[in-house]
């Protein structure tokens, strides 16, 4: 999981790769608690998983690499 650790706060830095995206989005380093109620309010988004299948943030993903 090399990589992938220091992308997230201590407490979950050995969570099982398999787990990950099942974790609240707040686990993810940055992502403060605030943050992640402005992300459910907004987006429905309460977890990792659904942070990185959210429609609107894979189309601005596409949408910035085209531009690349």
């Amino acid at each position: 999981m090399a990589g992938i650790a220091d992308k997230l706060d201590k407490a979950y830095e050995s969570t099982p790769i398999d787990q990950l995206a099942a974790l609240p989005v707040a686990a993810l380093q940055g992502v403060s608690d605030g943050d992640a109620t402005h992300l459910k309010e907004a987006f429905g988004i309460t977890t990792i998983g659904d942070l990185g299948t959210n429609k609107y943030f894979l189309w601005a993903h596409a949408i910035a690499t085209l531009a690349d």
